[in-house]
């Protein structure tokens, strides 16, 4: 590994666009860094856009879900899917979203042993699911995410945010993906 986000030759783009490193400043100014996970996809801005686009709309945008309920979904997900950057830099947003750094490492660990409530337990329950199996969701799944108070919106956010993680925690995974440094030791 050299000192690229990946294990793969794609320098970022020189000089960025005015619009990606306006991006990259404010993710500089607010977290103190720019996300590796960001630099590796800025090989091609349209790539990048698309993942930033996409990001945006399934943990940043209005849901029935916290933001820390859809970080948990994060790294459930990507424990289960092994994924090292992702593990690395979404339990850290978890640690730092509940304040309390055993959940964040519980969650990397198995979700099981954490103190979660119904809600949460229904939740990662079915992220897991559909990790796992997605084709043997049925109604009696989604079911169960209702009669703890999830609505069908919510639903959908769940399987969205689940989703994007198995997506993402492939790419991370196979282009060997390095977590910044800085997220080891956040929120600790």
């Amino acid at each position: 590994m050299t000192d690229q986000p990946t294990a793969l030759d794609l320098p970022m783009v020189d000089p960025l666009p005015k619009e990606t490193q306006k991006y990259f400043d404010i993710c500089q100014e607010k977290l103190g860094m720019v996300p590796n996970v960001l630099q590796a996809y800025a090989f091609d801005i349209d790539k990048l856009n698309a993942f930033t686009t996409l990001y945006n709309d399934v943990m940043l945008a209005e849901s029935g879900l916290s933001k820390l309920e859809r970080e948990m979904i994060a790294v459930t997900v990507s424990s289960i899917n092994k994924c090292y950057y992702c593990l690395t830099a979404h339990g850290a947003a978890v640690r730092q979203l509940s304040g309390d750094p055993k959940l964040g490492e519980m969650l990397v660990m198995n979700w099981r042993v954490a103190p979660l409530d119904a809600r949460q337990k229904a939740m990662l329950e079915f992220a897991e699911m559909m990790t796992l199996a997605s084709a043997k969701i049925d109604e009696t799944d989604r079911d169960a995410l209702r009669q703890v108070g999830f609505s069908d919106r919510d639903i959908w956010d769940i399987a969205a945010v689940t989703g994007f993680y198995n997506m993402s925690n492939r790419i991370a995974s196979a282009t060997q993906m390095a977590p910044n440094d800085a997220y080891h030791a956040q929120a600790r």
